[in-house]
């Protein structure tokens, strides 16, 4: 069996957070969950992150700037933000991806996560035949 990967949620409103925090579990993942951009750095500081999702306006520290933050220390790690106030983002971010709640299905952000996941693990080793494992070698 697989480890669970782990996901760090981070919304200031704690009904949202916790229906996020029930769907990805019931899908596998272990989910951390803070409600604010200074508590989501220092659980991403003690490890074990695979990907973060984040609410883009918060109090304080806002998704944008957790994001950046969370890059400067791990820019391999996934990120996405989302936002019910904003339903266009065009500032720069350092988010992989941005999206309006509400304008997507729940079944759209679990595939979204499980892809980039995917795309931040790498191809699955047995996937690659031993000929080409050669060919990329040389």
């Amino acid at each position: 069996m697989r480890p669970k990967r782990t996901i760090l949620c981070v919304d200031d409103n704690e009904q949202s957070l916790s229906i996020r925090k029930v769907m990805l579990e019931t899908r596998g993942y272990r989910v951390v969950t803070c409600t604010g951009g200074r508590d989501a750095l220092e659980a991403f500081r003690k490890g074990g992150i695979d990907l973060v999702l984040s609410d883009l306006v918060m109090p304080e520290v806002d998704g944008a700037k957790l994001v950046e933050r969370i890059k400067e220390m791990s820019p391999e790690t996934p990120a996405i933000l989302f936002s019910g106030k904003v339903k266009f983002y065009d500032k720069d971010t350092r988010a992989d991806l941005f999206l309006p709640k509400g304008m997507y299905a729940p079944v759209e952000l679990l595939e979204r996560i499980r892809l980039m996941l995917v795309k931040k693990r790498g191809p699955k080793k047995s996937s690659i035949l031993p000929q080409e494992r050669l060919k990329q070698a040389c």
